[in-house]
């Protein structure tokens, strides 16, 4: 950090790179000796959010060895009445005995941001029913104890809202429009013109976290596309998320959380410092946690593979259309295994296998071809003490790429390896021989957390892309499927539909609010958090006679609510 620099330009600096690390009394006396390196808030008592210019990353490297990557974010993109109705919440909220539409409820989204103006979000009178909207994207005068982002209370959104000119009051836009439609399905007033269109908690209260996306530091790492503007940081997503519990518990109320951004990156096994903030924030009593499970299965983003014994030699083959551009690849095995690689291309230039050191940072470019390689290993990872093989292919020659997997110790055997997230790499890239298994995105592999398939309510068929079971742990997951196949919702241009696993995961946070509104404001179950919500649903699932439950493309079944409540009520 610049002498000169106050703490707000360095952490808006376009080469601050922002990181997360376990609180632990040695790193914070080290990093704190470091002027380049500022530690700035904590999150949950447990987790500390720092900022270090890109070119003294080194220094992290030498504090945390291996670890280094889960410091790091990792880069998140977005996971795009009749769904309402086969989910059983439309009959809970016209059960006159239950009442339930999530009042006295929050729920947290944190996303692209929402359209505040629009109807869907405003009472009868005009106000609106957004207690609070963390704008990351601006700068100016920082919520207490948060270093980024704008804050605006409902109180200002309702000025706001009288005026003529509302952005000049408050001028946070949903330019994307996603945040906005699934904190409509998720809690969205009804329109009285377009009957179909309700949210499935109108009474619950909402508290939006807009994100702001990933620097251009993290993006050239994960050699996410140019033309990908919505890339997110799980740092960031994790402040969002930080931010809305705050804020619940300033208002004492309950919330219920919606996730619905992933990434193909990280261990997916539930030990990234990513994965293991959600999996505390899902055991806070007052909190249920929903996250989308991804739309992968079909992507040929995940293949998997197995070394027999120290020695053997097996490979991974990528097949590379026209004009695919840089190529993020990462090939993770487990604590008690040692791998190295080497890569092929296309012509047969050969990258030689390079010796796995943590921290080895191998580069070369082929000779025949415009690509050039670059290989980089980090072990032992916090938390499960693993590896991470990363490798990156730049201007990627078209054909058949070929990893070449060396195992040095070698007594489990199993690698798994994934390329980026649909949207984060060119469509005519795939695996030659990939799984659908192990495609759930993380955070949904964390553990306690809610994760969230979907499926076609119309036809009752499995969404073609919803992303297949188990993690790496392995946990059996998805944990319930609810209707994700042409949604309608509101957009900030007008009505409109969406498919995917991020709106099964906002049904999944409305269906949670009438839980928490029953169990919490009610009184009927006071401490209920993700795990007592996630039992009652998955209790009351719809389940088909010819398939075997749990499985890891329905999970325990299709949401039911209303048939969770007459369990509950004992019919």
């Amino acid at each position: 950090m610049d002498g000169n620099q106050s703490l707000d330009d360095f952490i808006y600096d376009p080469d601050t790179i922002q990181f997360v690390i376990r609180q632990n009394e040695y790193f914070e006396r080290f990093l704190s000796e470091i002027p380049e390196v500022k530690i700035t808030q904590t999150l949950s008592g447990r987790y500390l959010i720092g900022y270090i210019n890109k070119n003294y990353v080194n220094i992290l490297f030498d504090a945390l060895g291996g670890g280094i990557i889960s410091a790091f974010p990792l880069v998140l993109g977005l996971l795009g009445r009749e769904s309402l109705e086969a989910a059983g919440i439309i009959q809970v909220q016209e059960q006159p005995f239950l009442d339930l539409r999530g009042s006295g409820v929050l729920v947290g989204i944190v996303d692209t941001g929402i359209d505040y103006t629009n109807k869907a979000f405003r009472y009868e009178d005009g106000t609106s029913k957004i207690q609070f909207l963390y704008d990351q994207t601006l700068r100016g005068p920082h919520p207490e104890g948060f270093y980024v982002g704008v804050e605006f209370t409902k109180e200002q959104i309702d000025l706001a809202l009288q005026s003529e000119n509302p952005y000049d009051i408050v001028p946070s836009r949903d330019t994307v429009g996603h945040g906005t439609f699934l904190a409509s399905i998720a809690a969205g007033r009804e329109d009285p013109e377009n009957t179909d269109i309700i949210g499935a908690a109108p009474d619950a209260e909402l508290i939006v976290v807009k994100l702001r996306n990933a620097k251009n530091y993290i993006r050239d790492f994960f050699l996410v596309p140019p033309e990908q503007e919505n890339a997110f940081e799980s740092t960031s997503l994790m402040i969002g998320v930080e931010y809305i519990l705050k804020k619940a518990q300033q208002l004492n109320r309950p919330v219920a959380i919606c996730i619905g951004l992933g990434t193909n990156l990280g261990s997916h096994d539930g030990f990234t410092l990513f994965e293991e903030y959600l999996s505390g924030v899902s055991n806070i009593s007052g909190v249920c946690l929903c996250l989308a499970a991804g739309n992968e299965v079909q992507q040929r983003h995940h293949t998997h593979g197995l070394l027999t014994e120290t020695g053997d030699e097996q490979i991974i083959e990528i097949d590379v259309g026209e004009n695919a551009g840089n190529i993020f690849i990462d090939v993770l095995n487990g604590a008690s295994d040692r791998i190295s690689v080497g890569v092929r291309s296309p012509t047969g230039e050969l990258v030689r296998r390079v010796p796995a050191k943590s921290g080895t940072v191998h580069e070369q470019r082929l000779v025949l071809e415009r690509a050039s390689v670059s290989i980089s290993y980090y072990f032992p990872l916090e938390g499960s003490g693993g590896q991470i093989t990363t490798i990156r292919i730049f201007n990627a020659t078209p054909g058949v790429w070929t990893i070449l997997v060396y195992g040095d110790i070698i007594l489990d055997g199993i690698y798994n390896s994934w390329l980026p997230l649909t949207g984060f790499v060119s469509p005519n890239v795939g695996f030659l021989t990939p799984t659908p298994f192990h495609t759930i995105v993380v955070p949904a592999t964390a553990i306690g957390v809610f994760a969230c398939g979907a499926y076609n309510s119309v036809t009752n068929s499995l969404y073609e892309r919803s992303s297949w079971g188990p993690t790496r742990l392995p946990l059996m997951t998805p944990d319930i499927t609810a209707p994700g196949v042409e949604v309608s919702g509101v957009y900030p241009t007008g009505t409109g539909t969406m498919t995917g696993t991020s709106v099964a995961a906002a049904i999944t946070a409305g269906a949670c609010a009438l839980l928490l509104q029953w169990g919490i404001i009610e009184e009927n179950d006071p401490a209920m958090s993700t795990y007592q919500a996630r039992a009652f649903i998955i209790r009351g699932a719809s389940r088909d006679p010819g398939l075997t439950y749990p499985n890891t493309q329905w999970g325990y079944g299709r949401l039911n609510l209303i048939q969770s409540f007459n369990l509950l009520r004992g019919q």
